[in-house]
């Protein structure tokens, strides 16, 4: 399941930023992707964002079957969401539940009852350079401006029909 969650941010990450991405095995990689000259660079996978029904019955197969670390349930009013961070060794996994009737998470789990995949997020070193320069490259936003996402750092949302059908979240590192 980990693999093909990669495949699929990976799949995502290269066609919405229109980079091409090889991956290597070297340790002696630049851990940051970008265009030379770029005024901004790609960073790590930040986490992957999971929509959950039940946000208790979710939380506890992480914490209690899985045996992860998991941070306690955060309201996020002006998301429309409440959020678990599940934290994993080189990323976190995010569970969202719906808070609000006008929440974005209860208009997906309508389409996907038994909830799934949302988002990727993958940090940026420099948001306003990333978007001004993915709207010139003809990449939507899901916001005029950036917002202050759940690790309060600006965050950025791409439009999944131009990232392959990603919902990309970006956030500043």
């Amino acid at each position: 399941m980990a693999s093909a969650v990669l495949k699929v941010a990976v799949a995502g990450l290269s066609r919405c930023s229109r980079l091409t991405l090889l991956r290597t095995h070297s340790t002696k990689a630049p851990l940051h992707q970008g265009l030379p000259g770029s005024l901004w660079k790609l960073g790590r996978l930040n986490h992957i964002a999971i929509a959950v029904p039940d946000m208790e019955k979710a939380t506890a197969l992480y914490r209690d079957v899985l045996g992860a670390t998991v941070s306690g349930q955060v309201p996020l009013p002006e998301h429309g969401v409440y959020t678990v961070f599940v934290e994993l060794g080189n990323t976190k996994l995010e569970l969202l539940h719906p808070l609000g009737e006008k929440s974005p998470i209860a208009g997906f789990l309508q389409k996907n009852k038994s909830g799934g995949m949302h988002h990727i997020c993958i940090e940026v070193d420099n948001i306003t350079a990333a978007i001004a320069d993915l709207k010139a490259k003809n990449i939507r936003t899901l916001s005029a401006e950036p917002r202050i996402g759940a690790h309060g750092k600006p965050v950025m949302f791409l439009h999944p029909k131009d990232c392959d059908g990603v919902l990309v979240e970006l956030e500043e590192a």
